[in-house]
């Protein structure tokens, strides 16, 4: 994985490690591939939205700041002399909400399926992965000119410069620090605690011990391959003991309220993390939308000009 990879994702996979530190879960092996297609998010995991959101880059975000550095990359590679493979696009179909996992296993069909195992990726994820893993074999020329010696010059760092401008790079640590801070509290909020023992509860009915949601879901247990089926039947009982709880309701609005108290107390540095956020993306908009013009008019000149609109 190239450093640029590892930088784009790092902000969108610390919401997942920091949960998994607060409860003490390990993290899921890397899963075995599935045959089918992953289901699409049911509706309350599009809905679950959380104030701290507003301060985290989303897949799509990401990826876009990504694009559009790739889209630069290509230029300075042109210009030594050097081919550069761009990142495959994501389909906006394929990037998960914000908070799928926050609470733990929330989708009936998606438990059924792969019990607290991650779902394969979509087909445009992974080609868009591959690519990232080509880069892991680069001819050792090729990888100087694109990143340098160090892994942060070269082409890279011409890109980065050239996107950002003075902007530094968007910096999540207020929002990574906050939003566990904010998770482990919620847990601790009396509604929550009372909502949990019923969780608990309706999961021990079925013959089920697990006396918190986000523990049941890192259980060294599942730590297989591939989902088993006691990993699905009890991840298909956890999302209908949630839902007959309304565990993830009372969750979601205790941590709103816990959110919102925290964003009043770091308006600061949270707005100044929001305001970097911002002006990367503008940029990577504007270097995207150039470049997509390039292209259609490059179009046009194996077309007939009356269908370019000219």
């Amino acid at each position: 994985m190239s450093l640029s990879r590892t930088r784009a994702a790092t902000a969108l996979a610390l919401l997942l490690l920091l949960t998994a530190a607060c409860t003490g879960a390990p993290q899921e092996p890397t899963p075995a591939r599935h045959s089918t297609a992953p289901p699409p998010p049911a509706r309350q995991a599009g809905q679950l939205k959380l104030p701290l959101d507003a301060y985290a880059p989303t897949d799509a975000e990401i990826q876009a700041v990504d694009d559009a550095q790739d889209v630069l990359m290509r230029r300075c590679m042109h210009h030594l002399g050097r081919a550069w493979k761009t990142l495959p696009r994501v389909a906006a179909r394929d990037n998960e909400p914000q908070n799928l996992r926050r609470y733990g296993a929330i989708e009936a069909e998606a438990a059924r399926r792969y019990g607290y195992h991650p779902p394969p990726d979509p087909p445009s994820v992974v080609r868009r992965n591959r690519v990232w893993d080509e880069r892991e074999t680069l001819p050792a020329e090729v990888a100087r000119a694109a990143y340098g010696r160090t892994g942060e010059g070269g082409c890279l760092q011409t890109a980065r410069h050239r996107l950002g401008g003075g902007t530094a790079p968007p910096d999540y640590h207020a929002f990574n620090r906050l939003t566990g801070t904010a998770l482990e509290a919620s847990r601790r909020a009396p509604e929550v605690r009372g909502a949990m023992r019923k969780w608990s509860a309706c999961m021990a009915e079925a013959g089920f011990d697990h006396p918190d949601a986000l523990s049941a879901a890192g259980s060294r247990r599942w730590e297989t391959p591939g989902p088993t089926p006691a990993e699905r039947a009890t991840a298909r009982t956890d999302v209908a003991c949630k839902r007959s709880t309304r565990l993830v309701t009372v969750w979601a609005a205790a941590e709103t309220r816990i959110q919102l108290r925290l964003i009043r107390e770091n308006a600061a540095p949270l707005h100044r993390a929001k305001a970097r956020k911002e002006r990367w993306l503008a940029a990577a908009h504007r270097v995207l939308n150039r470049d997509a013009r390039g292209i259609r008019q490059a179009g046009c000149q194996w077309r007939d000009r009356t269908s370019c609109g000219r």
